[in-house]
C-alpha cells in the first residue's frame, strides 16, 4: 500500500464517521430535509413506511460502520459501496 493510500483512507473515513455519529445523536437536525425525500426512497425500495427519524439514524449507522471499516482497511470495497449508497439519499435531500 502506498503512503498516500495509507493516509487518505482514514482521512476520508473520518468524514463519514463524524457525519454518521452526528446523525445518530442529533437526527432532528436532518429530519426536515429528509422529510421531502424519505417517502420517495421508501416507496422506490419497497420498504415498509417508517418514521423519517429512523431512516436518518439508519443512514447514520451505515456511515459509521462502513466508515470505520474503510478507515481500518477491512472489507474496503464493500465499505466503499455502502458509503456511496448512503450518499445517494443524503445528497438528494441536501441539494
Amino acid at each position: 500500500m502506498t503512503l498516500s493510500g495509507a493516509l487518505a483512507r482514514p482521512m476520508l473515513a473520518g468524514i463519514f464517521i463524524y457525519g454518521g455519529i452526528d446523525a445518530l445523536r442529533h437526527p432532528e437536525t436532518k429530519v426536515k430535509a429528509a422529510d421531502e425525500v424519505a417517502p420517495l426512497i421508501v416507496s422506490s425500495l419497497g420498504l415498509p413506511a417508517t418514521d423519517t427519524e429512523v431512516l436518518v439514524r439508519a443512514n447514520g449507522a451505515v456511515q459509521v460502520v462502513a466508515g470505520t471499516l474503510l478507515g481500518l482497511g477491512k472489507a474496503r470495497r464493500l465499505a466503499a459501496v455502502a458509503l456511496a449508497a448512503s450518499l445517494i439519499p443524503t445528497t438528494y435531500a441536501g441539494h
